[in-house]
């Protein structure tokens, strides 16, 4: 179009009921005459036709902003239709009145409050996305046992190299905390106990006390616990990493399948490491809780040892200690199912990271309530 000869966007309101629309309305031509749209008042009637015969060019941003004010004059009950538009005009218009209505957020020229939705929808929508987050881990679940099924049936595509560097960074890179947290658990259970046993001169009880607490319950849900925030969130971060990159797409492109190159050898590392990280927990929380028997109940270290023996069975330690896998199988999921979920930017990241050890540590936790529930009707 010719900009010499091209004249600006206008309106005139001959009458309280009328409304001729003229000039060019374009990118160039509206500006000016949107803002005074805003004022533009018609009384409410059946119908109002606009003259838009006037109008010489037209294209999306004039329909946009004649469409604006159909939409609010409609919000004050005038019924406006623009006629006389040439049939391009028409066309255009009527697609940007067809995407505003799809878009279902018409603006009408002023802030519209949009009401905050209810409990009942709030929580309709929760449980709406956790059922969809379950289904897409109980379809990462199996894809992840396939690629495993596959790869124990040719161990030849295990990357072993990755699967001892895993071992070596959630398990070995873990027992100075693992250590350290147990046998302070330790302590404060045997303290704990202490005063109670005092009272009736139970104190050789000590060591039922603090063997069976730490060989079947808290030796391995501290252990996981602490595995789930160090190792699970780290998952989460570098395949969350990866995502945001596009390194998952590319390993993709030229044929490597990410679950087998990036989860595989972490499960595995895994299902080995955590077991003796709640091993070595056992003998430090044992340790600890040995030590305050000591300070607390003159309960000397071949006593406690002797007591211990008795009372605590195999079978309390396997318990303990058959927990891990399990708790190692979710942690290991759910870090790397929300690390595959990252989308976006690094903000993305940090949010399924934190996600990722919460769910790890809510999961822990309910699936040692049921191994306790499973365990008592079992009678073990």
């Amino acid at each position: 179009m010719d900009t010499t000869s091209a004249t600006p966007a206008a309106f005139t309101q001959p009458s309280a009921e009328d409304l001729a629309l003229t000039g060019d309305w374009t990118a160039r031509g509206v500006a000016a005459v949107a803002a005074q749209l805003a004022g533009v008042h018609l009384p409410p009637a059946a119908q109002t036709v606009a003259d838009g015969s006037g109008i010489k060019a037209l294209d999306s941003a004039g329909a946009w902003v004649l469409q604006r004010l159909v939409a609010r004059l409609q919000t004050e009950g005038v019924a406006l239709r623009i006629g006389g538009l040439r049939p391009e005009f028409e066309k255009l218009l009527a697609a940007v009145a067809l995407h505003a209505a799809a878009a279902g957020t018409p603006d009408h020229g002023a802030a519209t409050a949009t009401p905050p939705p209810g409990i009942l929808e709030r929580c309709g929508r929760a449980v709406a996305a956790a059922a969809t987050q379950s289904l897409a881990l109980l379809s990462f679940v199996g894809e992840t046992a396939i690629a495993l099924g596959g790869s124990l049936a040719h161990p030849q595509r295990l990357r072993w190299r990755a699967v001892l560097y895993n071992m070596r960074s959630a398990g070995f890179d873990a027992l100075p905390i693992v250590g350290l947290l147990s046998f302070l658990l330790g302590i404060v259970v045997a303290y704990q106990g202490a005063d109670q046993l005092r009272q009736y001169g139970a104190n050789i009880f000590v060591a039922d006390l603090v063997g069976l607490s730490m060989l079947r319950e808290f030796a391995p849900l501290i252990t996981a616990i602490i595995v789930a925030g160090r190792s699970g969130s780290a998952y989460a971060a570098q395949i969350g990493t990866m995502a945001v990159t596009e390194e998952i797409d590319a390993m993709r492109t030229i044929g490597i399948a990410p679950i087998e190159m990036l989860v595989l050898p972490k499960l595995l590392a895994l299902l080995v490491a955590l077991p003796l990280l709640t091993v070595f927990a056992d003998v430090l929380g044992v340790s600890g809780g040995m030590l305050m028997a000591r300070a607390q109940l003159d309960v000397g270290f071949g006593e406690f040892l002797d007591r211990f023996v008795e009372a605590v069975s195999i079978t309390a330690y396997l318990v303990g200690v058959l927990k891990a896998p399990v708790f190692a199988a979710i942690i290991v999921m759910i870090g790397c199912f929300q690390g595959f979920r990252t989308s976006g930017g690094a903000d993305s990241v940090g949010r399924q990271t934190t996600l990722s050890v919460v769910q790890a540590i809510f999961l822990v936790i309910v699936a040692d309530a049921l191994f306790s529930i499973v365990f008592s009707m079992l009678d073990l």
